[in-house]
């Protein structure tokens, strides 16, 4: 997005609203009322949503598709015009010039249906169109122009172009080391696919890699389900976090149940080490199982040489968020239950009410699954599916930025 950033600097002050007449305030009172804000939504989530996994031949042709809409459009003199100060902010009921313009831009990219005439009303068209864009470019949908959406709407179409021509080569890559059934992660959407017989049988939210800490891009199997397990903390996040929190709270330790132990097994007790050093990284820090153990409930095990995996966690509020990019590589997981499930039907005993009571009743158990299921890791930015939907991610890693199509995957 930094391509775009600078150019669309952010209104400094909040506006006055403009006076409304008596006719204008009833006629905003009317939509605020009738518009079915729920059903728009459902409906945006029904176009991207589908049972199409983002790795697979069918996606690559239709990424072609787009690609080829794209270079039309452009070689026609085609541009997305970007937002004005005045687009910041709009939602429904709103009234003006810019209601006007943002209608003519989602009409240009399709999430519109074009209209001859077109009205200065933000109504309950312009809200699903409005959706189904927030949707396509995976962002919290609510029908208002805040910060991201403005922002996504200020991308040229060059740069999608650019973005839809990498991921089809992306995606033709991966699609041939695929099989009937596996787990794709895709980093930029921060999205988990199940996938079996070529459809997705689940999806879900995930929380992914910071930038200074990306998580691995990589093909593995996963191999082992963990509930309610310990929690190892890595040496990187032992120097890099764990000591500073000590400084800040020296009951930081004591408060997460986290136990200290040197080579031999022995436990110390944190007054044992000297907090303005780094002596910490030369002993073993676990957390015990609980509500406050960082894996949450299950940890999901997949073969790599970096020290990541899936879990649950028990700060669910960032699976609310637009930008999902917090944890230290690894993949945490929403309803990693029904994940957990779908891993270990084939070892028999597992369906989702005893997965359900394993996590409620504080079960200790590693299940090893009897059929390892393959997981890949991705970098897909931009997918397209069978309906016509074009989906769009940031570059949160700068992989589209470099021109990276070959990664090097385990």
């Amino acid at each position: 997005m930094a391509v775009t950033g600078a150019a669309l600097a952010m209104p400094a002050i909040v506006r006055a609203q403009e006076e409304e007449s008596i006719w204008d305030t009833l006629t905003r009172g009317r939509m605020m009322r009738d518009t079915d804000k729920d059903g728009n939504t459902a409906t945006a989530n029904s176009l991207v949503d589908t049972i199409e996994p983002i790795l697979s031949y069918d996606t690559a042709y239709n990424l072609q598709l787009a690609i080829q809409n794209h270079e039309q459009f452009i070689a026609a003199g085609g541009v997305w015009e970007p937002p004005t100060r005045e687009t910041f902010g709009l939602t429904l009921g709103k009234k003006g010039k810019a209601v006007a313009e943002l209608k003519r831009r989602l009409m240009t990219n399709g999430d519109m249906t074009f209209e001859k005439r077109i009205n200065s009303q933000f109504d309950d068209k312009l809200d699903a169109a409005v959706r189904v864009f927030q949707a396509r470019h995976g962002l919290i949908i609510n029908g208002q122009i805040d910060e991201p959406t403005f922002y996504a709407l200020g991308v040229p179409v060059e740069y999608r172009l650019n973005q839809l021509r990498l991921n089809a080569m992306r995606i033709e890559q991966w699609a041939s080391a695929l099989s009937d059934r596996y787990v794709v992660v895709n980093i930029p959407a921060a999205k988990i696919e199940a996938v079996e017989g070529g459809q997705v049988v689940q999806r879900h939210i995930a929380v992914v890699g910071k930038v200074d800490r990306a998580t691995p891009i990589l093909n593995s199997k996963v191999h082992q389900v963990k509930f309610n397990p310990y929690w190892t903390v890595p040496k990187s996040i032992i120097e890099k976090d764990l000591i500073k929190y000590m400084n800040e709270d020296p009951e930081y330790l004591t408060k997460f149940r986290i136990r200290i132990f040197d080579g031999k097994g022995n436990e110390l007790q944190p007054t044992d080490i000297d907090w303005s050093t780094t002596e910490a990284v030369k002993y073993t820090f676990r957390q015990d199982p609980g509500a406050e153990n960082s894996m949450g409930h299950c940890k999901i095990d997949f073969y790599n040489p970096y020290d990541v995996y899936m879990h649950d966690t028990p700060q669910k509020a960032l699976f609310g968020e637009n930008a999902r990019f917090h944890s230290s590589g690894c993949v945490r997981c929403e309803g990693i239950d029904s994940l957990a499930s779908w891993l270990l039907r084939d070892n028999g005993g597992w369906d989702l009410p005893t997965v359900q009571a394993a996590f409620e009743g504080g079960l200790r158990e590693d299940v090893p699954l009897k059929v390892q299921v393959p997981i890949h890791t991705t970098y897909i930015t931009a997918w397209a599916n069978r309906q016509g939907t074009v989906s769009f991610r940031d570059d949160v890693y700068n992989f589209d930025a470099q021109g990276t199509v070959n990664f090097s995957q385990g």
